[in-house]
């Protein structure tokens, strides 16, 4: 049941720390879910990138669809990205929230970055409305999912350490479960992150060899997750070895290949 999930992801958020890795499609999310993962994320890229398209040219109701099937297909919770919520203004954020709320999901995160070059981050103000918007909205859901609250200043060329964590409290002061600024990878940053938003969860985005699940843990990280670098890595084997029967016209990669009907059943 949604509600059974929704209940473990809060539990998952509550000590320790855990990998939430990205799936793209149902066929990932179960081969995760059988590798032993507690949660599992969606990536707005990893699921562009199936349709042919770039991160960020996918529309709502798409990414509606796209939630509920990921989510039907595993019994493990899973968190959305819902990028900025697929509006501007805080109330059609709430509104896109809620029907996100209804798609089977356990959480969701709403981000703060424009899309415009030349003012890359929503203004403060309405950055915290929109992440107040989206706590009012799952409130009167009723359904508990969790709230993560992102920055996106190391993303979009604002690498600022100081203003993101402004916004971070900002944002957990809002009603943000969890915090989450993508691209950080200086440690001490990351300590700085989870001692200015504590007691509330952090998320670290693993998007590089820059880090350890052990490491990240002794720096106070809760969750982890990896964006479409793991779509990313499916796309790279595989374009090296169309690359080489293009080519050369050889088939060296077709060697010790996953047996992936049986991980996913036959």
């Amino acid at each position: 049941m949604p509600e059974d999930r929704i209940a473990e992801f809060q539990r998952l958020h509550s000590s320790g720390c855990f990998v939430m890795p990205n799936p793209w499609d149902a066929g990932s999310a179960r081969a995760l879910e059988q590798l032993g993962f507690q949660a599992l994320a969606t990536t707005s890229s990893g699921m562009a990138w199936t349709l042919g398209r770039a991160d960020a040219q996918v529309a709502r109701d798409q990414v509606l669809d796209h939630l509920r099937l990921v989510a039907g297909a595993v019994r493990v919770p899973v968190n959305a990205d819902f990028e900025g919520g697929y509006a501007v203004d805080p109330a059609d954020v709430a509104t896109n929230v809620r029907m996100a709320a209804e798609t089977g999901i356990a959480g969701l995160s709403i981000e703060d970055s424009t899309g415009d070059e030349a003012e890359p981050l929503f203004e403060f103000e309405l950055a915290v409305e929109r992440i107040a918007a989206a706590r009012q909205a799952i409130d009167e859901s009723g359904t508990g999912i969790v709230l993560t609250g992102r920055s996106e200043g190391f993303v979009c060329g604002r690498p600022d350490i100081d203003e993101t964590i402004r916004r971070l409290r900002a944002y957990a002061e809002a009603g943000a479960d969890c915090l989450y600024a993508p691209r950080i990878d200086d440690h001490a940053h990351i300590s700085a992150i989870v001692a200015a938003v504590a007691p509330k969860p952090v998320n670290l985005l693993v998007n590089a060899p820059f880090i350890t699940v052990a490491e990240a843990a002794r720096l106070g990280v809760r969750r982890i997750s990896v964006g479409g670098t793991l779509a990313r890595t499916a796309w790279g084997g595989f374009l090296q070895a169309a690359s080489e029967i293009a080519e050369a016209g050889t088939f060296s990669r077709f060697d010790q290949l996953p047996d992936v009907d049986g991980l996913l059943g036959g």
